[in-house]
C-alpha cells in the first residue's frame, strides 16, 4: 500500500472546524454500518418493493461486507463526523474505471450517505470537495459515482459540476422497475 493511501486509511480528514472525515477500522465499523443502514433507510426505502431494502443493505452495508472492504487496498471508508457526532459515510474505490476511463484514471465515490436531518447543510458540498481532492493527490482525472435519476441528488451533483455520462440501473433484485434507472456522473478534474 502506498504511503498516501496508508495515511488516508488512518488519519481524518478535516474538513473544517466541525466536520471531519475519519477513517473506518474494526473499531469503529459498527458505526460505519449503523449510520449507513439507517441514512440509506431514510432516503431510499421507496426504491425497493414493499420498502425493503434487504437486498441493498446484505450487498454494501453489513458487518461482512465491510470487513472485506477495509481488507482491500482499493477501497477507502470514512465516518462523516459533525462536532464528533456521526452524520453520514463515505466510501470511495481508488481505481475503479468506467466505460473507456481505465482504472488508473478514475475514482469512484461509490457512497455518499448523510442522515436526513444533516442533508441540505453543506456537508455534501465539502465531501465532494474532499473527494475531488483526494482524486488529484491520486493523479486520477476523473471522478465519477451513480445517482437515481428521480429526486434531488443527481441536480446537487450537476449543480457541482458533473455532468450525465450514460444512463444505468439498479440491478439488485427487488427494486421497483420505475425507481431502476440510474445517471452514471462524471466530473473531470
Amino acid at each position: 500500500m502506498d504511503k498516501q493511501l496508508a495515511n488516508q486509511r488512518m488519519n481524518p480528514a478535516i474538513l473544517n472546524n466541525t466536520l471531519m472525515l475519519v477513517p473506518v477500522t474494526e473499531k469503529n465499523l459498527e458505526q460505519y454500518v449503523s449510520v449507513g443502514v439507517k441514512s440509506y433507510c431514510e432516503h431510499y426505502l421507496h426504491l425497493w418493493e414493499n420498502e425493503d431494502p434487504t437486498p441493498y443493505i446484505s450487498h454494501g452495508l453489513t458487518k461482512e461486507v465491510v470487513e472485506r472492504e477495509l481488507k482491500n487496498p482499493n477501497a477507502i471508508n470514512y465516518l462523516v463526523n459533525l462536532n464528533e457526532e456521526t452524520v453520514g459515510i463515505l466510501k470511495l474505490v481508488k481505481n475503479c474505471g468506467i466505460d473507456e476511463i481505465s482504472d488508473a484514471d478514475a475514482l469512484k465515490a461509490e457512497k455518499i450517505y448523510l442522515l436526513k436531518e444533516h442533508s441540505g447543510k453543506g456537508i455534501g458540498k465539502e465531501i465532494l470537495q474532499f473527494i475531488e481532492e483526494t482524486a488529484r493527490s491520486l493523479n486520477k482525472k476523473i471522478v465519477w459515482l451513480d445517482a437515481m435519476q428521480k429526486g434531488k441528488p443527481v441536480h446537487f451533483y450537476q449543480k457541482n459540476g458533473y455532468v450525465i455520462k450514460r444512463e444505468s440501473e439498479v440491478v439488485l433484485p427487488n427494486a421497483k422497475p420505475s425507481e431502476k434507472p440510474m445517471w452514471i456522473l462524471t466530473k473531470a478534474l
